[in-house]
C-alpha cells in the first residue's frame, strides 16, 4: 500500500507504520516547519519521504494513495479550509482507498485541563461536521466508526508544560495566574502512581466510493 499521513508530528506513528508489512510507501506530511525540519533529518524510515503541506492542498497526484491517516490532525485544519481537505483526500486516494481519521473526544478530565488555556470545543466539532457533510454528500462513504481511549501517563506537571504547553505547532502565551491555574488543576487528578487520564477519541473508516 501506498499511504499518506496528513498532520505527522513527530513522526512516532510514521514509524509505527512503516514496520508493517505490506506498506510500500509513506508520504508523512507536516505543516510545523520546525517539527518538519526536525523529520527532514530522520534518516533510518527508507520507506518514509516527508513532505510539508496541509490536508486542504494535498500535493500530489489523483488517486495516488491506497490510504490516507489522519491522527488528531483534522481539527488543526482551519475551519474555512475543511470541506476543501475532504474532497482533496477523497482525490488523492485510489477508488476504494480508505482514510482513516482519528479525533479526540471533547470530554474528559484531561480536557479540563487543556480547555483552561486552549477550548478546542469549536474546532473538534467542525472537524465532526465536515466528515458529516463528506459522508452526505457521497464524497467519501462511511465504512466503519470505533471509539476507544488513550491513556496519558505522566510523572509530573513538567511532562505536561513540556508536552502540550511548548509544543512547537501551537503558540500558547499564559499569565502566571494561568499557568497557575492550570498547574493546580493538573495535580487535582494526581495519584500514587502519578497522573493517569483516559482521553476518549473517535475513529471514522471512510472509504472513496469504487466508482
Amino acid at each position: 500500500a501506498r499511504v499518506l499521513e496528513l498532520g505527522c508530528g513527530g513522526a512516532e506513528k510514521t514509524r509505527q507504520i512503516a514496520e508493517l508489512t505490506g506498506v510500500e510507501e509513506i508520504v508523512a506530511a507536516e505543516v510545523d516547519q520546525i517539527q518538519h525540519e526536525k523529520n527532514l533529518l530522520i534518516d533510518d524510515l527508507p520507506k518514509v519521504t516527508f513532505a510539508s503541506f496541509g490536508a486542504e492542498a494535498i500535493e500530489a497526484p489523483d488517486a495516488s494513495f491506497d490510504i490516507v491517516l489522519m491522527f488528531k490532525s483534522l481539527h488543526h485544519v482551519p475551519i474555512p479550509m475543511l470541506d476543501q481537505a475532504m474532497r482533496e483526500i477523497r482525490r488523492v486516494l485510489k477508488p476504494g482507498g480508505f482514510a482513516y481519521i482519528s479525533e479526540p473526544v471533547f470530554a474528559g478530565a484531561f480536557n479540563e485541563v487543556i480547555r483552561l488555556f486552549h477550548d478546542e470545543s469549536a474546532v473538534r466539532q467542525a472537524a465532526f461536521d465536515a466528515m458529516v457533510r463528506a459522508v452526505d454528500s457521497g464524497i467519501l462513504e462511511l465504512s466503519e466508526e470505533y471509539f476507544f481511549k488513550n491513556v496519558v501517563r505522566l510523572q509530573h506537571f513538567g511532562q505536561f508544560e513540556k508536552g502540550i504547553l511548548n509544543a512547537t505547532f501551537m503558540d500558547h502565551q499564559l499569565s502566571d495566574e494561568l499557568l497557575a491555574e492550570v498547574k493546580n488543576r493538573f495535580e487535582s487528578f494526581g495519584a500514587p502512581d502519578g497522573y493517569v487520564f483516559e482521553v476518549p477519541n473517535r475513529v471514522d473508516l471512510l472509504q472513496k466510493p469504487a466508482a
